[in-house]
């Protein structure tokens, strides 16, 4: 961030503000789920444990490439996609 002069550090501390603000709660996963997931439309296991996240709650997943929207159609997730 800093290196690429793509944020102060006073928008960095600001975001860290806003991001407390964000009502997290922990859920459980099925982690296993996330490997065949990962496995079978050859993702990263970060990608898809989103992807999981998003099953198991029935949730919209925010979607920032190609590939990911088309395995999240593909398992009737729906999308919100985020344009440059």
């Amino acid at each position: 961030m800093f290196k690429r002069n793509k944020i102060t550090l006073s928008q960095s501390k600001s975001a860290i503000d806003y991001y407390r603000k964000i009502p997290i709660r922990f859920i459980d996963i099925d982690l296993k789920n996330v490997l065949n997931i990962s496995h079978e439309n050859n993702i990263y296991a970060y990608d898809a444990y989103f992807i999981e996240c998003a099953i198991n709650q029935k949730a919209k997943l925010l979607i920032l490439d190609n590939k990911l929207k088309s395995i999240a159609e593909k398992l009737n997730i729906k999308t919100i996609e985020v344009t440059p």
